[in-house]
C-alpha cells in the first residue's frame, strides 16, 4: 500500500483519538522509530495498511515498542476500501496477554 495512504490513515487515527477522549494524540509523522500516535501515554500505536497481511511481524514491532516504556502495544489495520470515513471497520489487534488483563482491570470496575 502506498505510504501516502499509510499517512492519510495514521493522521485519520489521531483525529479519531482526539475525537474519543484521547485530547493529545497526534499522528507521529513518516519514518520516526517507535509509536506512531503521540500524545496517549502508556499506549504504543502501530498503524496499518499494507495489502500484505504480516500481523505477526506488525504486533511484535508494536510489542517491540512497547516494552521500552511498559506500554500497551496496539496495532490497527486498514483493511483495502477501509478509509477514514468507516473507523469502525478498521481492527485493533491487541496482544492476548495485555488483552486480557484490560479485561480483568475494566471487569472489576
Amino acid at each position: 500500500m502506498s505510504r501516502a495512504r499509510g499517512l492519510v490513515l495514521q493522521n485519520a487515527l489521531a483525529r479519531y483519538l482526539r475525537a474519543h477522549g484521547f485530547v493529545q494524540a497526534e499522528s507521529a509523522g513518516a519514518g520516526r522509530p517507535g509509536t506512531d500516535i503521540l500524545g496517549t501515554p502508556g499506549i504504543v500505536w502501530e498503524n496499518k495498511t499494507a495489502r500484505e497481511w504480516d500481523i505477526l511481524a506488525w504486533v511484535r514491532q508494536a510489542r517491540t515498542h512497547g516494552k521500552k516504556g511498559g506500554e500497551l502495544p496496539v496495532t490497527v489495520y486498514w483493511p483495502d476500501k477501509i478509509g477514514e470515513g468507516s473507523p469502525e471497520c478498521a481492527l485493533a489487534i491487541v496482544p492476548l496477554p495485555d488483552l486480557v488483563t484490560l479485561l480483568g482491570e475494566w471487569t472489576e470496575s
